[in-house]
């Protein structure tokens, strides 16, 4: 059977394309088509396109059995081999299964009564946020495309009345035995696909998935001290388990918008200053910005370019934590790119009062190397 999409195609990566080139495009791509900023008929299904692409390319284990046309290959693509194969795998059992096979050979052991869950897989998007958000703290509304339980099973695939069976065929081991003594391997059931359990009269909603593909829309809190990229964390947001099992945590990545005064160093933040040349020599009181207002600095007479001033306590907060960081000023000397005649005349003048050369120990120095 054909794939249902090519997902290469729907993120517009070439197959050979890195696990990061991968990503990259599934973030510029849900970023265009976010049903929170793109308001286009057919934004909010080109989205859902995109995340069911990334949510297979995006696994590695998940992108190889697709490549390989294995449990991905098909028209339910999140689903594995369908109503009774939760699974639907075809590769051999892990190592611990061959060694059961060579020395469980009774068949009957080992039996499970209840299907083998797993858990959810966690989501990421992503929330762009201005520098005020950052600093102060915010309540955004985020919208991830995700697999949710079923409500009509609640998660367990069965018709609602009915429960998954154990399976008749590997007697709920999810393997079975090939060949006989110790040259016996296991494979996954091919009844149950390594389950355990086969569901006789699927849910009619979802097909026996236990889960459905829907929008999920929460308001997150945005913690005051964000950074770009930091990751929030919220448990049980994923993906819903299948079988009824665990749900992923999904991952809030924010993107800060720059600040055109306060540069980020670090855990403080520093600004630059620009004073007259007139201040730098006889020192003068300046008004500097801070992130709640203004204040006045001192600068000292004398001051050279670049001289830094900080103010303790009064930078960006931690993320986590009640302390805050610092802000630097960083004095710049503005000097003029033309003078007028009356500044022209003033800095002949001081010239005449600032007596001695200030180059004359360096060259004293290099005439004595």
């Amino acid at each position: 059977m054909a794939r249902a999409a090519d997902y290469y195609k729907t993120l517009g990566v070439d197959k050979k394309a890195s696990q990061d080139e991968i990503k990259k495009a599934y973030r510029k791509l849900a970023r265009q088509y976010h049903p929170d900023t793109n308001k286009d008929s057919g934004a909010e299904e080109r989205f859902k396109e995109i995340s069911e692409a990334y949510d297979v390319l995006g696994d590695p284990d998940k992108r190889k059995k697709y490549d390989r046309g294995g449990v991905f290959a098909g028209a339910n693509p999140f689903g594995g081999g369908g109503p009774g194969q939760p699974g639907g795998a075809t590769d051999f059992g892990s190592f611990s299964d061959i060694l059961s096979g060579i020395f469980n050979t009774g068949g009957g052991r080992g039996t499970r009564t209840k299907p083998t869950v797993e858990r959810g897989k966690d989501l990421e998007t992503s929330v762009s946020l201005s520098f005020e958000q950052a600093i102060e703290g915010a309540q955004v509304p985020v919208t991830v495309a995700t697999h949710a339980a079923c409500t009509t099973c609640r998660g367990t695939g069965a018709r609602p009345g009915t429960s998954p069976q154990v399976c008749p065929v590997c007697n709920g081991r999810g393997v079975e035995a090939q060949g006989q003594g110790v040259f016996s391997i296991t494979r996954p059931c091919s009844r149950c696909g390594g389950s355990g359990t086969v569901i006789e009269e699927p849910c009619p909603t979802c097909g026996g998935q236990g889960r459905l593909r829907e929008m999920k829309r929460y308001r997150v809190n945005i913690p005051a001290g964000v950074k770009e990229g930091s990751r929030i964390r919220l448990p049980g947001k994923g993906e819903a388990g299948l079988r009824g099992g665990p749900p992923g945590d999904l991952y809030v990545v924010t993107h800060v918008s720059e600040s055109p005064v306060f540069k980020p160093k670090g855990d403080n933040f520093e600004v630059e200053v620009p004073i007259t040349v007139a201040e730098a020599l006889g020192g003068a009181e300046v008004e500097v910005p801070t992130l709640h207002g203004t204040k006045k600095l001192r600068v000292a007479p004398g001051t050279k370019h670049g001289t830094l001033q900080r103010l303790r306590g009064e930078g960006p907060p931690a993320l986590g934590s009640s302390s805050r960081g610092d802000l630097h000023y960083r004095f710049v000397i503005d000097m003029p790119k033309e003078l007028n005649k009356e500044q022209q005349a003033a800095v002949e003048q001081l010239s005449k009062v600032m007596n001695g050369n200030p180059r004359e120990r360096i060259l004293r120095a290099a005439g004595q190397a």
